[in-house]
């Protein structure tokens, strides 16, 4: 039985990750991203600079929330790398999610940014509004649900 313990959390990673489509760059930097975007709006909301919350103050309900938002980003990933298997697509499905989903969280640190008052390159938040555009824009690919 302890041995059995002491696998799980392994074999629970290993089913995620494969649900994800697996680790590349791509995945990691969205948790990077996600993760940076928890820290910086805990800093807001603990500066009283939040944007969402009245008072700009750190509320549980608000971070739970935000965590929720997240697990379902994952969720959403998980599902773009299923279409991917399904449709043969070689992972551009899940290419396509990870790109928006890391464009928005990008953004979101740079608005947290802005709040805390640190200066911040207009190239940067340049660069990842156009990611999402271009994310939102393309085209399906051959092969890919309309």
């Amino acid at each position: 039985m302890k041995e059995v313990l002491k696998a799980l959390p392994g074999t629970a990673l290993a089913a995620v990750l494969y649900l994800v489509g697996g680790w590349d760059t791509a995945i990691g930097m969205m948790f990077l991203l996600m993760g940076l975007d928890l820290t910086t709006g805990v800093m807001t909301a603990f500066q009283q600079k939040s944007a969402h919350t009245q008072g700009g103050g750190f509320l549980s309900r608000t971070f739970f929330l935000g965590l929720t938002r997240k697990l379902t980003t994952i969720l959403m990933i998980m599902l773009a790398a299923a279409l991917d298997r399904a449709l043969g697509t070689q992972g551009i499905c899940r290419l396509a999610a990870i790109g928006f989903y890391t464009a928005n969280e990008g953004l979101s640190i740079v608005e947290n940014a802005a709040l805390l008052g640190v200066p911040f390159p207009k190239g940067l938040l340049d660069a990842l509004e156009r990611m999402r555009e271009r994310n939102d824009a393309q085209p399906p690919a051959e092969g890919e649900l309309h």
